[in-house]
């Protein structure tokens, strides 16, 4: 973080220093509960008095920007998600058709996020993007679920970071939340389908190649037939379960209508 702030080269006010504050949250350089230098440290990177950076950050926190926690600095405020209401996500998480509907929402979102991608990723996106595949595949090869599906999250995040197109990279972090937050408890569910580790992981990888490859088209079709293999996986898996939960229930009644046959006879 030591290095995302850019000296203050004109008149040095108070304006300046929030714009470039808000410009660093709004294009997701700073991301919530990223925390900020220490006063002096970033009124030195800033070049301007310490009174001026003290009237940015209150400007900025009485916006609900940042927010100042008491002995531990300042934090960009939790300003992503807000798409969904603490309402409408209840509502969400209580109907199996918003799943669906999710998932196919996604699955156009993402494909345009990965063809912009592939357009517009500079050498640093693709050396973040090079970096979270190699975790991807360390996750892979200890086989932790919740890890895997913490670091799947995190790479939809970077390739949408690649389009840099501001609109997708909000919207889309609002609906990685409804993940983070477990409004969909069943999304571990497909790492249970046989195989399914496996594919997704092929799935990225055909996603980060073609986006560093800086194939448009491929990069759209990989990221859209990621997510159709999420949705039928998804589906899979609840089918099996209920399936399985139907098989116990009956050896259950049979075994005990046996059981009674036995007594009785």
């Amino acid at each position: 973080m030591s290095d995302i702030f850019s000296r203050i080269e004109h008149s040095r006010t108070a304006d300046e220093v929030v714009q470039q504050i808000e410009s660093l949250i709004l294009e997701g350089v700073l991301r919530t509960g990223d925390r900020l230098p220490g006063e002096r440290e970033l009124a030195r990177q800033f070049d301007v008095s310490r009174p001026i950076l003290r009237d940015a950050l209150k400007a900025l926190e009485g916006r609900g920007l940042l927010i100042t926690k008491a002995g531990g600095g300042t934090h960009v405020a939790d300003v992503i998600g807000q798409l969904f209401t603490k309402p409408v996500t209840d509502l969400i998480s209580m109907h199996r058709k918003a799943v669906t509907d999710y998932l196919e929402y996604r699955r156009e979102i993402e494909g345009v996020a990965a063809e912009y991608a592939a357009r517009r990723a500079t050498a640093d996106d693709i050396a973040l993007l090079d970096r979270i595949v190699a975790r991807m595949d360390e996750a892979h090869r200890t086989g932790d679920f919740d890890d895997e599906a913490e670091i799947d999250v995190e790479f939809h995040h970077a390739v949408c970071e690649c389009a840099h197109n501001i609109i997708l990279l909000h919207t889309l972090r609002s609906c990685y939340r409804l993940l983070s937050e477990g409004v969909f408890q069943n999304r571990l569910l497909v790492f249970s389908v046989p195989g399914a580790r496996e594919a997704l992981l092929a799935q990225h990888g055909a996603i980060y190649k073609a986006v560093k490859a800086g194939d448009p088209s491929a990069a759209r079709q990989a990221a859209m037939d990621h997510i159709s293999y999420v949705e039928r996986s998804m589906l899979e898996a609840e089918r099996s379960g209920d399936w399985q939960r139907v098989s116990r229930l009956r050896l259950k009644q049979r075994s005990d209508a046996d059981d009674g046959f036995n007594t009785t006879g």
